[in-house]
């Protein structure tokens, strides 16, 4: 049976080629097409049109490009993505940019990730926060830069999901931490996160506390639960 389905996905994949020849195509619901097929094929000779389609005039173009850059992610693609998200008015296309630096795991997306952070509209924010976790393990340098980010961003963000994503990404970021001060405020912030208004936050703040495995945060998530 699972045989039978794999051969059922595969039939209904969109055919590659076929979508490489849309993706130049002078109609722009060829195009489109195309581009939003990229967002579940990965195939390298799509990168360097996708990244073309970034600047295409429909925003919606843009935005499957954007996604299908993430699910195709290149280091030749990391600066178009950057200079897109800098000055792209469509906040649905910079959340699409955003996703896909995040998938790029390149230092050079990280000025970005942290303004988009601090300033965007809530969707935005929304991926930033996740995509900066996934920048875990490329350098001590970048844990110790976005983990204040991350921390900050806690404070004053007004809407659970995303502080569930900074969550997300401050138990990422702490993996690699070595012990010190950066490493325990960290784990100070996600057992602090463990009282959070918002269920989905603590939730999340103890499926990161317990893969740390931390003692201050499984001590802090046993009192809790000894408590509820």
């Amino acid at each position: 049976m699972a045989a039978v389905d794999d051969l059922t996905a595969q039939a209904l994949k969109p055919d590659a080629e076929e979508m490489l020849r849309l993706l130049v195509s002078p109609e722009l619901s060829e195009r489109m097409v195309a581009a939003r097929a990229f967002c579940e094929l990965q195939e390298e000779r799509a990168i360097p049109h996708l990244i073309k389609l970034l600047s295409d005039a429909c925003p919606l173009l843009r935005v499957s490009a954007a996604y299908a850059l993430g699910r195709n992610p290149r280091e030749d693609a990391v600066e178009p993505l950057i200079y897109q998200f800098a000055q792209d008015w469509n906040g649905y296309v910079r959340k699409g940019v955003v996703w896909a630096l995040g998938n790029c795991r390149d230092r050079r997306a990280l000025p970005s990730l942290l303004d988009a952070l601090s300033t965007d509209i809530s969707a935005v924010r929304l991926w930033a926060a996740s995509s900066l976790g996934q920048l875990a393990n490329l350098s001590d340098e970048i844990n110790e830069t976005v983990i204040p980010a991350i921390i900050q961003a806690m404070s004053t963000e007004p809407l659970g999901p995303i502080r569930s994503n900074c969550v997300w990404s401050l138990g990422q970021l702490s993996q690699s931490l070595p012990q010190g001060k950066p490493y325990q405020t960290a784990i100070a912030t996600l057992i602090q996160a463990l009282q959070d208004p918002d269920l989905g936050v603590q939730e999340d703040a103890k499926i990161a506390l317990q893969r740390l495995g931390d003692p201050q945060g499984l001590k802090a998530i046993e009192e809790l639960d000894s408590i509820g």
